[in-house]
């Protein structure tokens, strides 16, 4: 049995970053030789094992041979036999590839430790093209490693683009892509992450919605000649640079797909069909609660939050009502940054923040400061109490409101 640490662990460490976990490959050795020294299987495809002090993955030496569609369609090989620069050859890029062995030894029969220096994103072998997931994988690493001068290199985007190009990319699960997806979104450099896939041919078979923003004209401000995909990427940027929280970074990459042009518009059945974009979005990735929840708030009310001094007393008040500030004061939160982020990546952001956002604050305030207890002394109860709290919300908003243009 030979043991080496693989894969980003020895990746980062020759970058110079913080080693957050450690896989280990095992050469030489069965299931039944590693569980009778303690090791705990929980691989369900092939024979992965938790180290029975440290909890740290031990994977036996694998190959593996395309047997069908998509990221599961493989055929998993694990023997004695397999050598370690055989598991390695199975990796998706050249820097993901190299290993080390117990003396600390460097391993790299791919060519990762050159790559690194000329920070490219190369694939190991013409394999890469057998699964659909790489492409958002490689997409992910672009992402992360875009401010260290990293880029995808011109003949893996080729076979990134064949995959696109192949229908591939159709049969991934819905669980699977979101977990990339996810993950790509937290990157230092989410903006980086949709331009990669829009620059394979990707991101038209995985948001055709937000493929269609590369040749939408943006009317952020009379007179510039830009796109909304552009509009978009700044926003993504805008997330990173104020490390927005996961739910708030997809609502932003999904907003354009269903903001109204005017508040007025809120209502409208044009609006309504721009918003079952966001819904189908959410649908085909089966993204979790709070982030779809999030994005179609967002979606239907960003330009009410953008003209928010501008709003009567009672149309932001029923705006405050949609998000339930009384018991979820947290998504309303989340929902003033991501309108916020929209603000800041507009070109006639004027330096200085948002006060949109302080404005919308204070009115939540003012709405929830209401208290019920006198409303009951004085008789109110069921349907009639609901109605005078409702009323008497709306008039601590109203003069929340006359306050604050006054002042």
């Amino acid at each position: 049995m030979q043991i080496y640490k693989v894969g980003g662990a020895v990746r980062d460490r020759l970058l110079g970053r913080p080693v957050t976990e450690v896989d280990w490959v095992v050469v030489g050795s069965s299931a039944e030789e590693m569980q009778a020294k303690g090791f705990r299987p929980v691989g369900a495809d092939f024979p992965v094992f938790l180290h029975p002090a440290t909890g740290e993955e031990y994977a036996l030496a694998r190959t593996e041979r395309k047997s069908g569609r998509g990221y599961g369609g493989f055929i998993f090989y694990t023997s004695p036999d397999v050598t370690l620069g055989e598991d390695l050859n199975r990796r998706d890029l050249t820097i993901n590839a190299m290993a080390e062995d117990e003396h600390g030894q460097l391993i790299d029969p791919y060519g990762g430790q050159s790559d690194l220096s000329a920070r490219l994103l190369r694939h190991v072998s013409s394999a890469f093209a057998e699964d659909p997931l790489r492409v958002l994988r490689v997409a992910r690493f672009a992402a992360r490693y875009a401010d260290l001068g990293f880029s995808v290199a011109a003949e893996t985007q080729a076979l990134m683009r064949q995959l696109a190009e192949s229908g591939e990319l159709q049969a991934l699960t819905p669980e699977r892509s979101w977990k990339e997806i996810s993950r790509a979104l937290m990157e230092p450099r989410p903006d980086v992450f949709v331009q990669v896939l829009h620059d394979c041919g990707a991101l038209k078979e995985l948001f055709p919605e937000i493929e269609r923003l590369f040749n939408a004209p943006q009317s952020d401000v009379q007179g510039c000649e830009t796109t909304a995909a552009e509009h978009l990427l700044r926003v993504m940027r805008e997330c990173a640079a104020h490390q927005q929280p996961l739910p708030v970074r997809w609502t932003c990459l999904l907003l354009p797909l269903g903001q109204p042009a005017t508040p007025g518009d809120s209502a409208s059945e044009p609006h309504k069909r721009e918003l079952q974009q966001i819904e189908a979005v959410n649908r085909r990735y089966k993204v979790p609660r709070d982030c779809q929840e999030l994005a179609m708030l967002a979606g239907e009310f960003l330009a009410f939050s953008h003209d928010a001094m501008r709003l009567s007393a009672l149309m932001l008040f029923e705006v405050l009502q949609h998000f339930d500030i009384y018991r979820r004061p947290e998504r309303f939160e989340l929902f003033l940054a991501a309108c916020e982020m929209d603000a800041r990546a507009r070109v006639d952001f004027v330096i200085g923040g948002y006060p949109q956002a302080d404005y919308l604050r204070g009115a939540a305030e003012s709405a929830r400061s209401v208290q019920v207890k006198p409303l009951i002394e004085r008789g109110y109860k069921g349907a009639e109490l609901g109605e005078a709290l409702k009323l008497e919300r709306l008039e601590a908003v109203r003069q929340y409101c006359d306050k604050a243009h006054s002042d």
